[in-house]
């Protein structure tokens, strides 16, 4: 048992077995969901504050921050308690803030064009782990002026596919949404998966309803099994057959992010045939230049050409826009970062 894994009814039982009275299990919990450590719950007794201290915690900690000086994003390198790394991305927008956090360590999935996947999977996280993240985030970014929190939005993705991670991911949008704990809107919060297709109709009955984003990048299977080692489990029909229902069932739209690889998927050809594709459902594309990953040989488009392919889908009746750039100068990108570090750590001296 992890004290960060414990919900306030996990909390309450551990107080009752305890014999603490009813009111620590609010003092416990105010404490947990600032990301405070039990030796700093300064309002508990000493005898209380041990015992929860020799608890596991099953945190993490900030490792490494660095931040952009072209846009202020800020990308955290998370260490657990266990010795491993997994990133965070912090992002600053008018409307608010977005962490955007990990749900693995590393990625099994083996998609060509994110470094994430580069050393396979190592674990999954556990929901204590992920809204550790958050809580730090919170700690060491303080609230704009007149905001009565510093993230306001959360994207599940980070490193790992998150519906590969299904039960903890689950339970940590469960919590992360409960007027109990951090209580973020559902929706402020959106779910990236490279499609999983059983795990979406699964996820649309048992989850909060967040938005949906499907990592698609192409149109056809042909194309999109040379980036994508799911494609070859489930094909693009049935995927794009479940994110309709997922549309339906919860009355949000879907969102599809689009890698334009130059020579690959980003033809005036290509914009028809995905707009054909779509058509029909409440739907919206983020087209997304591809950020180089120099294990990988995919090449990126530039923003003109992605700003182009924006507007043949407009033509074609379907919402596009291209991703805003950020913390490209900060290895901004998936994985990049735990990845440097994990090599210059190996680095014999």
């Amino acid at each position: 048992m992890y004290l960060t894994d414990l919900d306030k009814q996990g909390v309450a039982a551990l107080m009752t077995e305890w014999r603490q009275p009813r009111f620590r299990t609010d003092q416990v919990m105010a404490w947990l969901n600032k990301g405070v450590r039990p030796e700093e719950m300064t309002n508990l007794p000493k005898a209380l504050r041990e015992q929860l201290a020799a608890l596991p915690y099953g945190g993490s900690v900030i490792e490494r921050k660095l931040t952009s000086p072209k846009d202020g994003t800020v990308k955290y390198l998370f260490l657990l308690e266990d010795g491993n790394l997994v990133e965070g991305v912090l992002m600053h927008y008018s409307y608010g803030n977005t962490a955007c956090i990990s749900t693995q360590v590393g990625c099994r999935m083996g998609c060509k064009f994110c470094a994430s996947t580069l050393e396979g999977c190592v674990r999954d996280l556990r929901p204590g782990e992920m809204l550790s993240f958050i809580k730090l985030m919170e700690q060491d970014e303080p609230p704009r002026e007149g905001w009565s929190r510093s993230v306001t939005n959360i994207v599940l993705m980070g490193s790992g596919e998150p519906l590969d991670n299904y039960d903890n991911v689950v339970t940590f949008l469960r919590r992360v949404t409960s007027p109990d704990e951090l209580n973020i809107s559902p929706r402020n919060i959106s779910l990236s998966t490279c499609g999983l297709v059983p795990k979406i109709y699964r996820f649309m009955e048992e989850a909060p309803h967040v938005t949906l984003s499907i990592s698609l990048h192409a149109h056809s299977d042909e194309v999109r099994k040379t980036m994508m080692p799911i494609a070859n489990t489930y094909p693009i029909g049935d995927l794009i057959e479940a994110a309709r229902a997922y549309a339906e069932k919860t009355g949000r739209r879907v969102v599809f992010e689009y890698a334009l690889v130059e020579g690959v998927n980003d033809g005036r050809e290509d914009a028809v045939a995905l707009a054909k594709l779509l058509r029909g459902m409440v739907c919206h594309v983020n087209l997304i230049p591809l950020n180089s990953v120099k294990e990988r040989s995919l090449m990126g488009v530039s923003r003109a050409h992605a700003e182009e392919f924006a507007g043949w889908l407009t033509k074609e009746h379907i919402s596009a826009t291209v991703r805003r750039e950020m913390g490209a100068d900060i290895d901004g990108a998936c994985g990049q970062l735990r990845r440097r570090v994990i090599h210059e750590i190996q680095q014999p001296i």
